[in-house]
């Protein structure tokens, strides 16, 4: 009977916990609500409002099967975009849940900059989504490391809160220790194609203590934004040099044209 009265009892707190912590949750949300990322109207859940959520381009195929790029016909499968056969990355394939426009900008920005965390685990799972094909084969998954200085300013890694938003709905690990930013590069917001490339030279690598979560396993890496692939295309010949089997790319959002890319 005593087992049975403290279990009662037990049951009990835990509803009267889940009973405030509503009330509290219900009255947050009278005194600050929740606002569409894009628009900034009020929505009665995180994310878009039906207008911005209706404007939001999602990425099916027909697409290039190694960088992602939508096409604007079906050439038929298996077939590759010119960038890619141009221009081949030194990952095997990129997918990304959106195009990057004004909408999945604005998610992105309030995300990384508006401190809008809440929107991780939606972005993280229409991401998931698009790159089902690629979680299915990967061991684990690796955000794309923040130098320290600018973690210690922004206080968060937008990329690990993505990352770990995948591995919920995939199941598919995080490892954060398999890659490091050991170069303080600018911004590559505004840089051309080639001054990308030449700002993210030597600024990734594999630490000592991070080779065994890389060598001979399928690795992952992700990011919230995919332009020109320099910084990707970094993270992902330092992995290859660490011993990598294989390194594909998942990103929330991909600018469809990287030749103009302008962000």
């Amino acid at each position: 009977m005593g087992e049975l009265a403290s279990l009662v009892s037990t049951r009990r707190r835990r509803r009267a916990a889940e009973l405030v912590r509503a009330a509290l949750n219900a009255a947050l949300d009278l005194a600050l609500p929740r606002l569409c990322a894009a628009c900034r109207e009020p929505v009665t859940g995180p994310g878009l409002c039906p207008a911005c959520w209706s404007k939001l381009s999602f990425i099916t195929r027909p697409y290039c099967e190694r960088l992602g790029i939508p096409f604007m016909y079906d050439p038929g499968p298996g077939i590759l975009s010119m960038e890619a056969l141009a221009d081949p990355p030194a990952y095997r394939r990129a997918r990304a849940a959106v195009r990057f426009d004004d909408i999945s900008r604005a998610l992105v920005h309030a995300l990384k900059y508006g401190d809008r965390l809440d929107l991780a685990p939606m972005m993280g799972r229409w991401i998931s989504h698009a790159g089902r094909e690629l979680l299915a084969e990967a061991d684990a998954l690796v955000p794309v490391p923040l130098h320290w200085r600018r973690l210690w300013t922004r206080r968060f890694n937008q990329s690990a809160m993505l990352a770990a938003a995948i591995s919920t709905a995939s199941g598919v690990p995080v490892v954060t220790t398999a890659l490091k930013r050991v170069k303080a590069t600018v911004q590559q917001v505004g840089l051309t194609r080639p001054q990308r490339a030449a700002n993210v030279q030597g600024a990734f690598r594999v630490p000592d203590e991070g080779k065994p979560a890389v060598v001979s396993r399928r690795l992952v890496l992700v990011d919230d934004v995919l332009t020109s692939g320099a910084t990707i295309d970094g993270c992902a010949r330092a992995l290859l040099r660490a011993g990598a089997a294989n390194v594909d790319v998942l990103v929330f959002a991909r600018v469809a044209d990287p030749v103009r890319a302008s962000i």
